[in-house]
């Protein structure tokens, strides 16, 4: 488990921009099943997260379509809660960060690590805008 000091921040950078922070698997369960579109970060502290993922998910959201309900969840701190979490990704193997819409309960569009790294946050934001103008 990551340190609360050095985690905190970095789950700042989503909760303060609206994301419902997941610490238990109730609660991820609970979100996964809303009606609507429900955006997941699995986020982390690698520099891919701090880089491109946190940015470019963020700065997705400035379109007119988004997802109805932000969601996000801590790899390496929140452990119950992402195990929970990984359960809805399959056939995806685990990864993090990474990002993952839903519809309706089902999962429609996912961004794995690979996707992620090396990539910049604005490539990150246009994939998911474009899921966005698909599926929300």
């Amino acid at each position: 488990m990551y340190p609360t000091d050095l985690v905190m921040p970095m789950k700042a950078e989503l909760t303060d921009k609206g994301f419902q922070d997941l610490a238990t698997p109730t609660q991820v369960e609970e979100a996964l099943k809303q009606s609507g579109t429900t955006l997941l970060v699995i986020n982390s502290v690698c520099g891919c997260a701090a880089g491109a993922a946190r940015p470019g998910v963020v700065y997705s959201l400035t379109g007119d379509k988004k997802p109805d309900h932000l969601t996000t969840v801590f790899a390496g701190f929140d452990t119950e809660a992402v195990s929970e979490a990984r359960k809805h990704l399959a056939p995806f193997p685990p990864s993090s960060p990474c990002v993952a819409l839903f519809k309706d309960g089902e999962l429609v569009h996912m961004l794995e690590r690979h996707h992620i790294e090396g990539n910049p946050a604005g490539a990150i934001a246009a994939n998911l805008q474009a899921a966005y103008d698909e599926y929300c």
